[in-house]
């Protein structure tokens, strides 16, 4: 049964990428919007969803590390694991914006979330709050300024939707994604408790992996439809809404404590490493383009990161 549920999750999340897609492309036609903000506000709550939902669940039934190793281990799954595999099928060149705007935010956002939680093991309601009203400056910021760049060239095949075709696959897509990544991770978890793994391990590893199913299967499409700053800027903005979003929503509902010190001794500074990586990687090697050997390192790297966690 747990193998069952982890297929059906995996085919409800891929499915639910595409009704995205297509959603957010109709938005940013519709609206005249660049499509790198798309990909940071629409694609990356929704494909946010399933660590916010985890997440508030986790802590309210008292398994906060659950919660918390869900973000910081999709965080690193989505530069280590889900970019690379990205990048691996086809170089993305990166957009100015990615290093002015996108990247300083993932990294201010991981530099708070870590000064509220390293001294006391905890993150409290108002810390929470902080993180929230960091992200609702930053999305007001990017609907602000980003729409006056060079807007993204749409492809030739691409038509506007109707509003109610488009907010049908907006529904559909963030309903799909929640379901599928609830059957999935129910599915991963019960497989794993199997072998006796801690939470911290289960979440850092399966739980994290499979929530960020939803991103891969995003950018993998986007990759297909040639929409490569909407892939790009779907997973920084993951990152940011992970911490921002999810961490702040979360502890404000119930407050989070740490229980396993590797989460600060070890992982976290995995999550600083591979991102404060993405910069030279996308900035000086081959002059704003990640290709398939940035992503065959930073594959390499996520490897080095999950392999001693089961050993």
């Amino acid at each position: 049964m747990a193998l069952i549920a982890v297929a059906v999750g995996i085919f409800l999340l891929i499915k639910g990428g595409d009704w995205l897609m297509r959603a957010s492309v109709a938005l940013s036609l519709r609206f005249s919007i660049p499509k790198i903000v798309i990909g940071m506000t629409v694609v990356s709550f929704a494909t946010s969803a399933p660590e916010l939902i985890v997440s508030i669940r986790s802590a309210l039934s008292g398994h906060p590390d659950l919660a918390i190793g869900n973000v910081v281990g999709s965080n690193i799954a989505n530069l280590g694991f889900v970019l690379a595999i990205t990048i691996i099928i086809s170089p993305i060149y990166v957009t100015p914006s990615f290093y002015k705007t996108d990247w300083p935010m993932m990294i201010l956002a991981s530099v708070l979330f870590y000064l509220f939680t390293a001294f006391d093991y905890q993150l409290e309601a108002y810390e929470g709050a902080i993180l929230l009203v960091f992200l609702l400056f930053f999305i007001v910021y990017l609907i602000k300024f980003q729409k006056r760049t060079i807007l993204d060239e749409a492809p030739q095949d691409d038509e506007a939707l109707k509003l109610l075709k488009t907010i049908t696959y907006l529904i559909l897509g963030g309903f799909s994604l929640w379901l599928g990544s609830e059957t999935l991770i129910k599915g991963a978890v019960n497989l794993a408790q199997n072998l006796g793994v801690s939470e911290r391990i289960i979440s850092v590893s399966i739980v994290s992996v499979g929530t960020s199913i939803p991103e891969l299967s995003a950018s993998i499409i986007a990759i297909i439809n040639k929409q490569k700053a909407l892939s790009i800027g779907n997973l920084i903005g993951s990152n940011i809404f992970n911490l921002l979003a999810v961490m702040g929503i979360t502890a404000m509902i119930h407050p989070i404590t740490i229980e396993d010190a590797g989460f600060l001794n070890n992982d976290i500074w995995w999550m600083f490493g591979i991102s404060f990586l993405l910069l030279p990687m996308g900035f000086f090697i081959k002059g704003l383009k990640l290709s398939w050997i940035e992503g065959l390192i930073l594959f390499f790297l996520y490897f080095i990161f999950i392999i001693p966690l089961f050993i």
